[in-house]
């Protein structure tokens, strides 16, 4: 079995970096895979999986060292997190909300250019929630989902706060809220509270999942993703103090108008889906999956066209998975910012064309359940629909952005 790393081999990758990519690679083979199937029938969080990661350091591999974690940057994540995918789709992507919510409040916003008075607040607010997932093993959600492109930053959120005495009222409701009845905190995105609401006033908090107020709501019965639990999450008069604030007053509007890429980490699940389907191909095609035995049908040459092009198509894929995770900056030029585009698109697109090809590829078989393939094809179909960079938003900016050159309009 060759290790994860491999796949990234013609990276310059640090020790450090391998290592963590092939503990996510053996977690995945030994407990995530197996589990799989059973977290996507029951439609249940993924709890164990998610203690696997607190054991192996993935859990906090993204918080810095000063502060306890091992200090691992975004384009280590987006590695690791593609390598979860390849086993658990439901539990890469609802830990992601987690992982980048350790990505956003430190490596992200250090690279903001943010006035003295802001970065000290930064400091003493991680300083408290990164204090709660490294010793206390918190799990951080994060809830951007109202059906609008408010996550953003091209809209107010409908959920609003108001500053009060010793902290702040939060009331308002969020959608498609992974990670519901997991989480030990929710990353609330809101608007503060003014005459008239904007997204320059976007506020972020940290609500602990026993607030009074607080109810997560609604049935969980979709097509794919079931393991991520994306229920409701009904915010009514609720009071958190100054302290789960994750980012001060203004910073999000800014991390969301100059770091497009921190929305491109959900993409890293759906490369990993695509290197799954195409993995499985091959070893079914060489009657190598266990039930198959005897069933080689790598001879036919409509068999060896149909792995051809899933070959390239993931090829594709990964080129520009691999590109746009090593151009991670802040204001990047327009090439840069449009490539991000291309590769969330291509990854979310690229990894229902993959698994389309594995299972009319495979046969009639490969749709059994005691096959993966059918549930990779339903959480990969889920992927265009996320929140906010779904496949018509990405579509849309590159087309926009293609033809118009800032603060131009048409006549």
């Amino acid at each position: 079995m060759r290790k994860a790393s491999e796949l990234f081999k013609n990276l310059k990758l640090t020790k450090q970096q391998k290592n963590i990519i092939d503990i996510a690679g053996k977690i995945g083979r030994e407990k995530l895979a197996p589990r799989a199937e059973k977290i996507d029938r029951e439609a249940i969080n993924p709890m164990d999986n998610y203690d696997n990661l607190r054991k192996c350091g993935i859990h906090w591999m993204c918080v810095p060292e000063r502060f306890g974690g091992l200090g691992h940057n975004y384009a280590a994540y987006m590695m690791v997190s593609s390598e979860l995918g390849r086993h658990c789709g439901a539990t890469a992507l609802s830990f992601n909300m987690h992982a980048s919510t350790t990505l956003w409040i430190g490596d992200m916003v250090d690279k903001l250019d943010l006035e003295k008075g802001k970065k000290q607040e930064m400091e003493n607010l991680r300083r408290i929630h990164y204090q709660n997932i490294v010793n206390d093993g918190a799990l951080y959600a994060q809830t951007f989902s109202e059906g609008n492109t408010a996550a953003a930053g091209k809209k107010p959120f409908s959920t609003t706060v108001k500053k009060v005495n010793g902290g702040w009222i939060l009331n308002g409701r969020k959608i498609f809220a992974s990670l519901s009845g997991a989480a030990t905190h929710y990353g609330i995105l809101c608007t503060e509270e003014k005459p008239e609401l904007s997204a320059l006033d976007t506020m972020y908090f940290a609500v602990p999942t026993n607030s009074k107020g607080f109810s997560i709501t609604g049935e969980w019965d979709p097509m794919g993703m079931r393991g991520t639990v994306s229920r409701n999450l009904h915010m009514k008069d609720v009071f958190v103090s100054d302290n789960a604030l994750l980012m001060p007053r203004g910073v999000y509007y800014l991390a969301a108008k100059f770091i497009p890429h921190m929305f491109l980490t959900l993409s890293a699940t759906y490369v990993g889906i695509a290197q799954a389907a195409y993995d499985f191909t091959v070893k079914y095609l060489r009657g190598e999956i266990d039930g198959t035995q005897g069933s080689k049908s790598r001879q036919h040459p409509v068999k060896q066209f149909a792995v051809a092009e899933m070959f390239y198509k993931l090829e594709q894929i990964r080129a520009l998975f691999i590109r746009s995770i090593q151009e991670f900056k802040v204001n990047p030029e327009k090439s840069v910012r449009m490539r991000a585009y291309a590769s969330q698109f291509t990854s979310m697109e690229g990894a229902v064309e993959i698994c389309r090809l594995a299972i009319r590829t495979c046969g009639g078989r490969s749709m059994l359940k005691s096959f993966p393939l059918e549930r990779m094809y339903r959480d990969a179909r889920c992927g265009s629909l996320m929140f906010p960079w779904t496949a018509e938003e990405c579509l849309n900016r590159l087309g926009r952005e293609s033809l118009y050159e800032k603060g131009e309009i048409d006549d």
